[in-house]
C-alpha cells in the first residue's frame, strides 16, 4: 500500500470502468470534492477509503503495482501552458524581478507588504483555474463547470469571484463591472484600484482570509500621490503572469512554493535590519531543528513566537518525510505578536495546505493557548526562535499568573533568553521535547562570576532537573539580523534512560558553506549534524557527551566551544623553521635578480 500512486490509480480505475469522478465517489462512499482532491494530489485517502480503492482496483483486474504517474491514463485537460514546471531558481528569479520592479517605490522592509499578498492571490487564482478545469472534465463543459462552482463553492478550496481571477487582473480576460446604485460604473481606474477591489472581493467570499490577503490598499495615496505607482504594479502583475511561473496544483512540488516564498522573505530580511529576525529563521536551521525532534503523526506542536510560520512548516514536512504513509497530520498551534508577521504566517500555512491554529498576541504577557481551567496548554513539541536578549519588566516574572518563572529557577533579570525557556518548559507535556534558538551568550553568561547571577542560577535549575538534553553551537553569520552565532537548546522532559543526567554538546561552528552576504548549512550539513545528535556519542572536534555533574563543575557553562575542542586548521611552526624558510627564499630572490640582470645586459 505504501507504494500506491493514488492519483494515477484513481485515473486508471475511472478509465478502466468508464466512470466519472462523481460516479467513482458514489461507489467509494465519499463526496465528489474528495475524489477530486485525491486525484489532484491535494490530499490522500484514509486507511478505510484506501482499502476500498484497492478492492475496486482488484475487482477491475488492475495491478496497482504496475501503475505510475507516467503510464496511467490521463484525461485530456486544458493546461493553458506548454512549459514544464519551473525550477526553484526560475521561481526565485520571478520573485526578485517582481521585487525589483517596485523597489524604487518602497523601502526594502515594505516590499513584502505588496508582493506577498499578490503572490498569494496568484496562487489562489491558479488553483481555482485548476479546480474549474477538473470540474469541466467531469461535466464536459467549461461553462457548466463555472455555473456549478458558482452555485456550490464547497467544491473548491477557495472561491474567487470573476474580478479577482488572474486572467481578469492581467487583462487577458474581460469582466463586465456592474453599475452602482447611482448608475455609475464600478470599474477601477487602474490596476491599483483593481487589485484592492479584487482582494476585498476574495475576503467577502472567503471570510477566513480576512486580515491575510487584504492587508494593504494598493490604491492608497499620500499627499495626492499613490504610494505605489500603478505602472509599477502593472509590471509586477506582468511578471507574475509569465506562463513559466504558474502556481497551480500540478505546477509545483511539495514545499516548492514555500521555499521560493522564503527566498523572498530572506532577501527582504537581509536588508531590514534588526526586525528581520522577528519573522524569519533561516530555512536550514528550521530543518535541523525538525530533524532533531523527529515529530510523529498526531503530535501537538507549538511555536509561541511563530513569525512567518516556518518552523511549524518544517516540522510537518519532516514528519511526512519520516512517515510518508501516515494519514494523521501534526496538530499545529502558533502565536505571533506582530500583525504583519501573523498575516504572513497565515498565508504561508495556507499555501502549504496546513491546518494551523494561529493566534495573535504577546506570548509572554498573554499566552493565547489555554485549557478549560485557564492554565497553559501543553504540547508534545515546542519550537521557537524568540527575539534574542529581549528586555522585560522584572515585575512580569515575579507576579506571573501562570507561575512560569519563580518555580522554574526564579526570575531572571535584564535579558529574557531564559525566561523564554521557562515559558517553553511550562508549555511542554510530561513527555514533551523542545528546540529553541537563542543567542550564544545565553548558555555562558554569569558562569565563573564571583557574584550571584540570575541567568546562571536558572541554568543550574535546568541542569539539576535534567531538562537540558543538548546544546548546538551554530556557525557565525547565519542569521539575517546579526552576524553573531546562535545556539539551539534542546529540552526533554522524559529523556531516554541512556541520556539521563547527561547533555550532548555539539560544536557546529565550522559546519557551514561561506556565502554572501550570509553563510548557510547545506542539506549534507543538516543530515550530518542530525546524525551526530541521534548517535549521542563523542566525536573528536564535533560532539561531546558530558554528565550534569561536569556541567556543575564548570559553573553551568554549557557552551559547546568550551567542551568540544576543534582541530586548528592553521599549521603552527617554530620560529627557527620560519626563519630558515625566509633565508632560503631570500637566497632564491638574489639568484633571480642576478639572472635577470644578465639578461638585461644582453639587451
Amino acid at each position: 500500500m505504501t507504494s500506491v500512486d493514488v492519483p494515477a490509480t484513481l485515473r486508471t480505475i475511472r478509465a478502466s470502468l468508464d466512470l466519472t469522478q462523481s460516479e467513482l465517489a458514489e461507489k467509494l462512499g465519499v463526496s465528489f470534492a474528495t475524489v477530486n482532491r485525491w486525484e489532484g494530489g491535494g490530499s490522500r485517502p484514509q486507511k478505510a477509503a484506501m482499502t476500498r480503492i484497492l478492492k475496486m482496483a482488484t475487482e477491475a483486474g488492475i495491478d496497482v503495482g504496475d501503475i505510475d504517474a507516467t503510464s496511467a491514463p490521463t484525461p485530456t485537460r486544458r493546461r493553458g501552458r506548454g512549459a514544464a514546471a519551473p525550477s526553484t531558481r526560475s521561481m526565485e528569479q520571478m520573485l526578485w524581478d517582481a521585487a525589483c520592479s517596485i523597489r524604487g517605490e518602497k523601502d526594502a522592509p515594505r516590499f513584502k507588504d505588496y508582493l506577498l499578498p499578490l503572490l498569494f492571490l496568484k496562487r489562489l487564482s491558479d488553483v481555482f483555474d485548476d479546480e474549474i478545469a477538473r470540474l469541466a472534465e467531469e461535466f464536459g463543459d467549461l461553462a457548466v463547470a463555472l455555473e456549478i462552482a458558482e452555485s456550490d463553492h464547497s467544491l473548491l478550496r477557495f472561491y474567487l469571484p470573476p474580478e479577482a481571477r488572474w486572467s481578469v487582473i492581467s487583462g487577458r480576460a474581460t469582466f463586465d463591472w456592474p453599475i452602482d446604485e447611482r448608475g455609475r460604473s464600478t470599474a477601477p481606474r487602474d490596476v491599483g484600484e483593481h487589485l484592492t477591489k479584487a482582494v476585498r472581493a476574495v475576503v467577502r467570499h472567503n471570510p477566513d482570509l480576512s486580515g491575510v490577503i487584504d492587508v494593504v490598499d494598493f490604491a492608497a495615496e499620500r499627499n495626492g500621490e499613490r504610494d505605489v505607482n500603478p505602472a509599477k504594479l502593472r509590471g509586477v502583475v506582468e511578471t507574475f503572469s509569465d506562463p513559466r511561473y504558474r502556481l497551480g496544483l500540478a505546477d509545483v512540488q511539495p514545499d516548492f512554493l514555500g521555499r521560493a516564498y522564503e527566498y523572498l522573505l530572506r532577501k527582504f530580511a537581509e536588508g531590514s535590519g534588526q526586525s528581520a529576525g522577528e519573522f524569519f529563521t533561516p530555512t536550514e536551521v528550521g530543518f535541523l531543528m525538525a530533524n532533531i525532534l523527529r515529530p510523529k503523526p498526531g503530535e501537538t506542536c507549538h511555536d509561541y513566537a511563530c513569525g512567518s510560520g516556518g518552523l511549524l512548516i518544517k516540522l510537518q514536512l519532516v514528519a511526512r518525510e519520516l512517515d510518508p504513509t501516515s494519514k494523521v497530520p501534526l496538530k499545529m498551534y502558533g502565536q505571533e505578536l506582530q500583525a504583519e508577521s501573523y498575516a504572513v504566517a497565515r498565508m504561508n500555512t495556507i499555501i502549504h495546505d496546513m491546518d494551523v491554529d494561529l493566534q495573535r498576541g504577546d506570548t509572554m504577557i498573554n499566552p493565547k493557548f489555554r485549557d478549560s481551567s485557564g492554565s497553559l496548554m501543553r504540547f508534545d513539541i515546542v519550537v521557537a526562535n524568540p527575539m534574542w536578549n529581549q528586555p522585560f519588566d522584572p515585575g512580569l516574572f515575579t507576579d506571573d499568573p501562570f507561575d512560569r518563572f519563580m518555580k522554574s529557577g526564579s526570575a531572571t533579570s535584564g535579558k529574557g533568553d531564559w525566561a523564554w525557556l521557562q515559558h517553553t518548559i511550562a508549555s511542554m507535556s510530561d513527555g514533551g521535547r523542545a528546540a529553541v534558538v537563542l543567542d550564544m551568550g545565553a548558555v555562558t553568561r554569569g558562569s565563573g562570576s564571583r557574584n550571584d547571577d540570575k541567568e546562571r542560577n536558572i541554568r543550574k535549575w535546568f541542569v539539576e532537573k535534567d531538562l537540558i538534553e543538548g546544546v548546538i553551537l551554530l556557525p557565525e553569520n547565519l542569521f539575517y539580523n546579526t552576524t553573531a552565532a546562535g545556539v539551539i537548546v534542546i529540552l526533554n522532559k522524559r529523556k531516554p534512560t541512556t541520556r539521563e543526567k547527561k547533555i550532548l554538546l555539539l560544536n557546529a561552528s565550522r559546519c557551514f558553506t561561506k556565502g554572501k552576504p550570509k553563510n548557510h548549512l547545506t542539506p549534507a550539513d543538516i543530515s550530518a549534524l542530525a546524525k551526530h545528535y541521534h548517535d549521542w556519542a563523542d566525536v573528536d572536534g564535533t560532539a561531546r557527551v558530558i554528565k550534569t555533574e561536569d556541567a556543575a563543575g564548570a559553573d553551568y557553562n554549557l557552551s559547546p566551544a568550551l567542551w568540544v575542542t576543534q582541530p586548528d586548521d592553521k599549521e603552527h611552526r617554530s620560529i627557527k623553521e620560519i626563519m630558515g624558510d625566509i633565508i632560503e627564499l631570500d637566497e632564491r630572490a638574489r639568484e633571480i635578480d642576478n639572472t635577470l640582470a644578465k639578461m638585461l645586459v644582453k639587451l
